[in-house]
């Protein structure tokens, strides 16, 4: 589904060049067009030589307060803009936009009207600065093969997976980062393989092949002063509503990172409260005050040996870093937080080896005798922010992404199985043991509706008298508020499952599995599933890093969802498929970007509507919310500092009598390379809420 166009560059910065005299009656319309505000906003009119700039980025920024914090808001129609509720600190003022450059910064305080003077962008390569990643990446010329592109667009998935490609430091060549390179391609090669995870990095590049070399082409093309032949829309419609607000936390090292500010299930557990974050790469648990507007960071619990793997023992150090730069422990992943208000952190809390005799096919343990699981790269623990202290709940499964259902289980996909911890059971008993459970992917293929032992494995043929078990990927997971089914999703290059397992009342011989994988002949294949979510109606969405779509898996329509001969197309009718119009490579219909994890506003925490689904938009500083009445895609985009990548979206009511001021959508920069946000080594990453007015000078 097309949203909106792609601007063409002439109708932004080329024709933006020339400069036409003010016009006397447009001067007293400026003058006439006042906006009005509070003592704590600040407000005014954006003008350029072209006159009102509309659909621009006002900014405004302090170092005052005890961490840095930002606020950006949208003009109007008219150029107007109001930057509401700002904290008492001395800001400094300035416009972004497509088609312009970023203006001087303006020292204002709140309660200060402040007219600013937007600059007309002098040429395209000027106006192209400040566009997302994947405007630029899209000058990559791609050859006609469509075989070749579609493998490709599974090869840049995996670079896509941590970090933006086609910002500043990736299209142009740094001094330092491939030093001694005989060639433009020679450097790519060399910059590829540096730094916290050069090993896989270089691996993934080569696969392309030969064709790699497209990539030297483009960055002396870039060298040369090309630059991307189309902008990127400016936020239009409700889109201008749009408040964002940010605040500095965590290291300058830290990288892949997940946020929670409430409890998923309600919205309003821990109101006004800490926001946390995890930071993989330097063992983390960021915490952010946002009404002291104060973060700090504490260090996750771990028994565990520091690791040793691609991320920290590349055999050419960071040019930024040096060597042993993110030599970690914890390695702390996912977050969540319950009803209590306590932090649940995915974190490996000792070696992957010593798993406990429960976990085994020769132990008591029912779950251990039916599906034995041998390894745990990583295990659970909580913080209690109440009384400052950790538990640690060592699970024989690894644990990730997860959600907490209504009857307090907190799930995860485990590849090609899903586990939990019964949150309930752990309080009462604080016994692993007995807290936890597990059921593997197996297909009733027999029809007799449980699960028996001796079962057919994936790479067996399936029987028609015996059960089957299945192969899929659980990165992300969900619990359908229609049913209690569970639902996984995985990121393989190529996964196309979606995998739904009922639990039954005496799991693992009562858990039930189904898949599903889009119908074959769409016009573009759907390929690379991302992440996946379900709306209170149990319509499940799930979105493709590969292939760029979006889509809805209604299990309801399906005339059957008997598939015994285990091929996943029993459902063909239960699917509906958007898709962004997003820049696409030269020559190609696959996009220049990539989705990363699917989310719902369950709260209707910006507006829009209850259970709005929503995507990160790896390359576009973005979140893309499909607004469910309209069927049209709403971008929240973040246009300072460039390098937004979310990998999370928590929703969370602060004061349900407070309108728009009392609820906000939470998301955090969480980019394995923090490093390639705009300012580069040394700016830190960013706590993110977004909030959506009923118009752009609302206050």
């Amino acid at each position: 589904m097309q949203a909106r166009k792609l601007v063409p560059i002439l109708a932004l910065a080329v024709a933006a060049i020339a400069t036409l005299p003010i016009a006397r009656g447009w001067a007293q319309q400026t003058r006439g067009s006042r906006v009005d505000i509070d003592k704590d906003d600040i407000g005014g009119a954006v003008t350029s030589s072209k006159g009102p700039e509309a659909g621009v980025w006002v900014i405004a920024e302090t170092t005052d307060l005890p961490t840095k914090f930002v606020r950006i808001v949208v003009t109007d129609d008219q150029g107007r803009y109001v930057l509401p509720d700002l904290p008492q600190a001395n800001y400094q003022v300035f416009v972004r936009g497509y088609g312009l450059v970023d203006s001087k910064r303006q020292a204002a305080k709140p309660g200060q009207h402040l007219d600013l003077k937007a600059e007309v962008a002098p040429d395209a390569k000027a106006a192209a600065q400040v566009y997302p990643s994947a405007w630029w990446l899209s000058m990559l010329n791609l050859p006609d093969d469509k075989e070749f592109q579609k493998k490709f667009s599974m090869d840049i998935k995996e670079c896509f997976d941590c970090h933006q490609v086609g910002n500043r430091i990736t299209r142009e060549l740094q001094p330092n980062s491939a030093p001694g390179a005989s060639s433009t391609l020679d450097a790519w090669e060399r910059r590829t393989k540096v730094g916290p995870s050069g090993p896989a990095m270089g691996n993934f590049f080569l696969a392309i092949g030969d064709q790699r070399k497209m990539f030297a082409d483009w960055s002396e093309r870039i060298a040369k002063g090309e630059s991307p032949k189309l902008a990127p829309p400016r936020p239009a419609g409700v889109e201008r509503n749009l408040v964002i607000t940010e605040w500095d936390w965590g290291t300058q090292k830290d990288g892949r990172s997940d946020n929670a500010a409430a409890d998923t299930r309600t919205g309003m557990v821990n109101a006004n409260g800490m926001v946390y974050g995890a930071s993989e790469m330097t063992d983390g648990l960021t915490i952010l005050d946002p009404v002291q507007n104060k973060s700090m960071t504490l260090k996750t619990p771990s028994e565990a040996t520091p690791m040793v793997q691609s991320f920290n023992a590349s055999p050419t150090p960071s040019p930024y870093w040096g060597p042993d730069a993110w030599k970690r422990s914890g390695d702390p992943r996912s977050i969540a937080v319950d009803a209590k208000g306590r932090v649940w952190v995915a974190v490996r809390g000792r070696d992957n080896q010593k798993q406990p005799a429960f976990c085994g096919a020769n132990s008591d343990n029912k779950f251990g005798r039916f599906y034995p699981l041998r390894q745990s790269a990583r295990q659970l623990a909580m913080y209690d922010p109440k009384t400052h202290e950790w538990s640690f709940i060592d699970t024989c499964f690894s644990a990730d992404h997860n959600q907490i259902s209504d009857d307090n289980f907190i799930y995860f996909g485990v590849g090609s199985a899903v586990a939990w911890v019964d949150i309930n059971a752990w309080d009462r008993t604080h016994n692993a043991e007995a807290s936890q459970g597990w059921c593997p992917g197996i297909l009733d293929t027999n029809g007799d509706g449980k699960i028996n032992p001796g079962w057919t494995e994936p790479n067996q043929p399936v029987d028609p008298t015996k059960d089957h078990r299945i192969t899929f990927g659980a990165y992300s997971i969900t619990i359908s508020a229609k049913d209690g089914a569970l639902w996984v999703s995985g990121i393989g290059r190529g996964d196309k499952r979606l995998v739904r397992i009922l639990k039954g009342n005496n799991p693992p011989e009562s858990c039930r599995t189904e898949f599903y994988e889009p119908p074959p002949n769409q016009a573009i294949d759907v390929i690379g599933s991302g992440g996946v979510d379900s709306d209170a109606r149990g319509v499940v969405w799930q979105n493709w890093r590969a292939s760029g779509h979006f889509a809805s898996f209604d299990r309801s329509k399906c005339k059957t969802t008997s598939d015994p001969q285990g091929t996943g197309q029993s459902c063909p009718e239960g699917w509906t498929f958007y898709r962004m119009n997003e820049p696409t490579y030269t020559n190609s219909v696959y996009h220049a970007n990539e989705s990363y994890l699917t989310h719902m506003d369950t709260h209707d925490t910006l507006g829009l509507g209850k259970d709005a689904p929503m995507y990160g938009s790896v390359n576009t500083d973005a979140i893309e919310v499909l607004n469910p009445r309209t069927k049209q895609f709403v971008t929240l985009r973040v246009p300072y500092p460039m390098g937004f990548f979310a990998r999370s979206a928590n929703g969370r009511i602060d004061d349900p009598k407070a309108g728009w001021k009392g609820r906000g959508l939470w998301a955090d920069y969480a980019s394995y390379a923090g490093w390639h946000i705009e300012g580069g080594p040394g700016t830190l990453p960013k706590a993110v809420k977004f909030q959506m007015r009923p118009s752009p000078l609302a206050k």
